[in-house]
């Protein structure tokens, strides 16, 4: 199932729709979220759709006359994909794809097909093909009945086993035989992780493309795989770290997404194990992205769903160099000011108020204030170190020298 897929470059449409829910700056923003996705598919988007409509429509998601302009565009411009921004039933995707006559992709579909490309060890693969599976599952068609009526005789009059209901049963088997292989992979990494002894475990954790893995090179002078595309990193590294002379074992954990399938939290539920045991958390933010509020918001939730947002955590705001504010004229009497004008020393006053000043900000690429970072969790590992082994306390100052 789990294929390396062609980085070919593909024309793709992007459709999105504008709900009472979902305003239209909202759906702006999670169109654009969505063109990096199939950017970093292979994707080269050259239209996007948005429609207006209470509710999409249950058997084309987006209404006739709209998709009808949609099937023009895709006929005269050589599209290969149509990426739609929110999960499609089966029969819609069957539906569509029947009047568009190519490529019909989902942000389901659309972020497995990313974990694909991206899975590099034999447990990611196994976890994003488990995903796939599940995905598929209720999106099989039969496209033949060969099987129907295999034999005659007495009790055969009737349909035999269909091809559809074959494809069924094969796919049901190979989600239960790839569960149980991550089940036996699940204990070899949990023995794993018992074995690395009593150290303090930090673990980065954050939205998707915020430059975990780029902090975590930083830190642990390593090499691990860092891109500006999201999902770079799907395979949890652990690396031993030491700070002043205090060491401790960090690791890197796939980025979170707003509305990330179903499919996918379930399978990568034993990669958030790392986050689950950790000691302290590092959450990572992308300060230049313009919605990064609800970005923590998103990584939020997530954490309250495995139960760690009560873990001990530093707020890294990453990418400080990238953060340019946008201005308001002195004589502009009309724009309201919002947080897209605050200044970085304003922005520092707010978070470092609301996080008790345990909130950094940091550039990881060109390592700007990174001392002051290296203080801040040299304080928080040493607090928790100390906790745990009272009797050597005295190895370990209390503040790390500059």
């Amino acid at each position: 199932m789990l294929e390396k897929k062609s980085l070919s470059v593909e024309n793709t449409v992007l459709v999105g729709i504008i709900t009472a829910q979902q305003d239209e700056e909202k759906s702006k923003e999670y169109l654009d979220e969505l063109a990096f996705l199939a950017h970093t598919a292979g994707g080269k988007v050259i239209q996007r759709f948005t429609q207006k409509i209470n509710l999409p429509n249950p058997k084309t998601f987006i209404g006739s006359g709209k998709l009808a302009e949609v099937e023009a565009f895709v006929q005269d411009n050589d599209v290969a994909t149509v990426v739609f921004d929110d999960e499609l039933t089966p029969a819609q995707q069957n539906n569509i794809e029947r009047t568009l006559r190519c490529k019909i992709l989902d942000r389901t579909g659309l972020i497995l097909d990313i974990f694909a490309q991206r899975a590099q060890t034999s447990y990611a693969r196994t976890q994003v093909e488990l995903a796939q599976y599940q995905y598929l599952l209720p999106r099989l068609k039969g496209l033949w009945t060969h099987l129907e009526r295999q034999r005659g005789g007495i009790g055969m009059r009737g349909p035999g086993e269909t091809e559809i209901e074959t494809d069924r049963r094969i796919v049901r088997d190979k989600i239960a035989l790839l569960k149980k292989k991550l089940g036996v992979i699940d204990k070899q990494m949990a023995t794993q992780r018992g074995n690395r002894g009593a150290l303090v475990r930090v673990a980065l954790v954050g939205y998707t493309n915020v430059g975990k893995s780029t902090l975590m090179n930083v830190l642990s002078k390593s090499e691990v795989f860092a891109e500006n595309k999201l999902f770079a990193t799907l395979d949890t590294t652990v690396r031993k770290v030491v700070i002043g002379n205090l060491p401790f074992l960090l690791s890197d954990t796939v980025g979170f997404i707003r509305k990330l399938p179903t499919q996918l939290v379930e399978s990568f539920k034993s990669t958030l194990d790392e986050v689950i045991e950790a000691d302290l958390l590092l959450h990572v933010v992308d300060l230049a992205h313009p919605n990064f509020e609800e970005h923590i918001a998103s990584v939020n939730q997530i954490l309250e769903e495995i139960g760690c947002l009560d873990k001990p955590t530093l707020m890294v705001f990453n990418k400080i160099d990238a953060y340019t504010p946008e201005v308001i004229a002195p004589d502009d009497l009309v724009t309201l000011r919002t947080t897209k004008h605050y200044t970085l020393a304003e922005w520092e006053a707010t978070w470092m108020a609301k996080m008790n000043g345990k909130a950094l900000f940091i550039s990881a690429l060109n390592k700007d204030n990174l001392a002051h970072f290296r203080q801040q969790a040299y304080a928080a590992i040493r607090a928790l170190h100390v906790t745990r082994f009272p009797y050597n306390n005295f190895l370990y100052p209390e503040g790390l020298e500059e």
